[in-house]
């Protein structure tokens, strides 16, 4: 990584305008998490597929924290993001982003000569003429010689290209395509130096683009197999150089330029978006504060806490209008957001989230209470189980006020015991018997579908867990004593004669066929096999260690966990492995604090130390990381890692705690209160932690006692 960085620092110095980033965004590479792993030695199997393994898929260009715009380059439609490190071409910029095979609306191309071939028209490129930033992006299209170069506000995107003069301005919008299946489109030109349009693929988004150059015409150009407008600028006194100004709303046109007027104005030049880009970055990035450890561990650091900060999205308008789920627009006095992530980000992102920015947590919570109430009465769900009751639990702990609890508490109530279109799937199995059935098969491929049983199972009484929090704050004592009751079920998918959750068909029995090497997407378990399946139980931790025949007994299947060599399973989902340990998927990122509730938690530790060392700049340009990065997931792990904090149990304010990786942490929180963070002594072992003046018994402390003290502090032995 640190290679990389320097070559785009130069590039900057080359080809950008001067602008003097921030002390903590120059410590940002929004490249980390683009690249592609291929070797053995970083993958544990040989590559026989012709589908990419997956990296982080991420994007790397501009946004501002938690926006509706993400202005990036596009190297291939229908991959990740949409950028992939590794290819060599890119074939246009889109405005939205997740890095979810999903989105990237308006892609937009600058181009030069007099013919454009639909089906032909990318441009090679190098990186080491590519710059990326929080806040910008530049690129040199090799092709057509242009220099491209992006920044953004929240819900506008600013383009400044710089052609060779009198090699003909253009620009290709290419609506037809994105991430998605595009239903419509159009653009029309709006007088002599705007366009306008929209775009209808995964949410219909307008725009309005203003040129600093005379538009001669618009016109749409049929290929062989695709079509584009182009749109063309005239030569002028400008010379070279065309800025574009687009406004985006998923409202309107008008929005979309409303958007523009209030963000942008007459005057907001490229160069002074930019650096109001930079310094939104820098005030959001200052939160948290390191001192001590190395440059590459700072350079880890503020780019996961850069990553955590980019999803969800905002998707209403600068007067507060929002085009609901009915496709009725609204106004409800808040910002409207996109769903979070909940099976990837409810682990570590969303408390995060609440903790730096409680006034986005609260419009998100009020954002998906709207969507729950106009969509069946139903929390909305993503993937496996009810997260959402987690997040809602999470932030009403962590003092989070600001919204109705009892309205969302309705629709989590529904979702944990109504079997319903828009609930749990297999929810009438699982209020029935106490967990949801398997078929009874044998070799299952790893892509085939079936129902996932065991992580529903133990993804539901998680669930309910946090579903009994927010019945207790609301005062319903009989569903709450309803709840409680059911979080024991992860023990009706517990076999003792294997030491594995296992699969149960209908009327009880195991399923026959029982590998824990082998990996599944949606049989018995939902993206990993038996061994990273394992301990699922975040709010009862000591009733999983009971589950064993002694806490020698969890110790020794903790070691095999992390010894046991991964089995030469070519899954390009799954990739990052100590011994059995996925760290490239979400499943089993709690595991390594069971050591904890067996006494052992410097053997924690070493496994902690090993993830944030190995599996976050991985692969031969060190910009690969171990799996998706989820939405911010992966990257909020490391975040609370190294300040030496984690969501054991996101649903309960509290959090474990571990040796930081820096020296000194310094938090900033938004209501003005300053917490430090120091390690004190030069082991991983920890002797002692001190929140305020009281020493903590056993490993947690609660968020209530972190945010009234001035000091945590960790002391360590060798």
């Amino acid at each position: 990584m640190k290679t990389t960085f320097i070559t785009c620092l130069a590039a900057m110095a080359l080809t950008a305008t001067s602008a003097k980033a921030g002390d903590l965004t120059k410590r940002v590479n929004p490249l980390l998490g683009t690249a592609t792993l291929w070797e053995k030695s970083d993958l544990h199997y040989d590559r026989h597929r012709k589908a990419r393994t997956w990296g982080a898929e991420v994007f790397p260009g501009t946004s501002l924290p938690f926006a509706m715009v993400q202005a990036s380059p596009i190297t291939m439609f229908r991959s990740g993001s949409g950028y992939q490190y590794e290819d060599t071409t890119i074939c246009g910029f889109g405005h939205t982003n997740k890095g979810h095979w999903n989105l990237l609306h308006v892609p937009l191309m600058p181009f030069s000569g007099t013919r454009v071939n639909p089906d032909d028209y990318a441009s090679p490129f190098s990186h080491s003429r590519e710059t990326a930033q929080p806040g910008y992006y530049q690129v040199w299209l090799e092709r057509y010689a242009i220099n491209a170069e992006l920044t953004s506000t929240l819900r506008c995107a600013l383009h400044r290209y710089t052609f060779d003069k009198g090699s003909g301005r253009k620009l290709i919008a290419d609506l037809t395509r994105s991430n998605n299946r595009v239903a419509d489109w159009s653009i029309q030109r709006e007088g002599r130096r705007a366009f306008s349009g929209s775009q209808n693929g995964e949410g219909k988004i307008y725009f309005w683009a203003e040129s600093s150059a005379d538009i001669t015409s618009i016109e749409n150009i049929q290929g062989n197999h695709h079509t584009v407008s182009l749109v063309s600028f005239a030569d002028d006194s400008d010379g070279s150089r065309v800025e574009l100004r687009i406004g985006f709303s998923f409202v309107s046109v008008e929005g979309a330029r409303r958007n523009l007027e209030s963000e942008v104005g007459k005057d907001g030049s490229f160069d002074k978006v930019r650096a109001a880009a930079d310094a939104t970055w820098e005030q959001a990035l200052s939160a948290i504060r390191v001192d001590g450890g190395t440059e590459r561990q700072k350079g880890l650091f503020y780019s996961c806490l850069y990553r955590s900060m980019l999803w969800p999205s905002l998707r209403s308008d600068v007067n507060g209008d929002y085009t609901d789920v009915q496709g009725k627009v609204c106004n409800g006095g808040f910002n409207y957001y996109t769903n979070p992530s909940f099976w990837d980000d409810y682990r570590n992102k969303l408390p995060l989230v609440e903790t730096l920015r409680p006034d986005v947590a609260t419009d998100i919570i009020k954002s998906i209470i709207d969507k729950g109430e106009k969509q069946g009465g139903y929390m909305p769900t993503f993937f496996h189980g009810d997260h959402a009751s987690t997040f809602i639990a999470g932030s009403w702990n962590r003092g989070l006020r600001d919204f109705d609890l009892n309205r969302a508490y309705r629709l989590l109530l529904k979702n944990a015991t109504v079997p319903g279109r828009g609930g749990r799937p297999y929810l009438d199995e699982y209020l029935k018997q106490g967990w949801v059935a398997e078929k009874d098969t044998d070799n299952v491929p790893y892509y085939d579908e079936y129902k996932a049983a065991v992580t529903k199972t133990l993804e539901y009484t998680y669930d309910d867990y946090a579903t009994a929090l927010v019945a207790r704050a609301v005062g319903d004592k009989k569903s709450y004593a309803m709840l409680m009751k059911r979080t024991k079920n992860y023990r009706h998918v517990f076999d003792p004669s294997t030491g594995f959750f296992r699969g149960r068909v209908n009327g009880g029995a195991f399923v026959r066929q029982f590998d824990p090497y082998y990996p599944y997407f949606a049989y018995q378990f939902r993206e990993a096999n038996a061994w990273q399946s394992l301990f699922f139980a975040p709010h009862d931790p000591q009733g999983i260690v009971a589950l064993y025949p002694s806490k020698k007994a969890v110790e020794q299947k903790l070691d095999s966990l992390f010894s046991e060599p991964w089995r030469g399973y070519e899954v390009e989902n799954l990739t990052g492995f100590i011994g059995n340990y996925c760290h490239g998927n979400q499943p089993g990122h709690s595991q390594p604090y069971m050591y904890y509730f067996v006494g052992r938690q410097d053997k924690a530790q070493c496994v902690l130390d090993s993830i944030m060392n190995h599996y976050y700049d991985m692969g031969a340009d060190h910009l690969a990381l171990a799996g998706m990065d989820d939405a911010g997931e992966m990257s909020s792990w490391f975040v609370y890692n190294a300040i030496g904090l984690y969501t054991f149990s996101p649903a309960d304010a509290e959090y474990i705690v571990s040796v930081p990786l820096f020296r000194r942490v310094d938090l900033s929180l938004p209501d003005g209160h300053k917490l430090t963070i120091r390690h004190e002594g030069d082991g991983r072992t920890i002797k002692s932690i001190t929140c305020g003046t009281k020493r903590v018994k056993g490993w947690f402390v609660k968020d209530a006692e972190l945010k009234r003290a001035k000091e945590l502090i960790v002391k360590t032995v060798e």
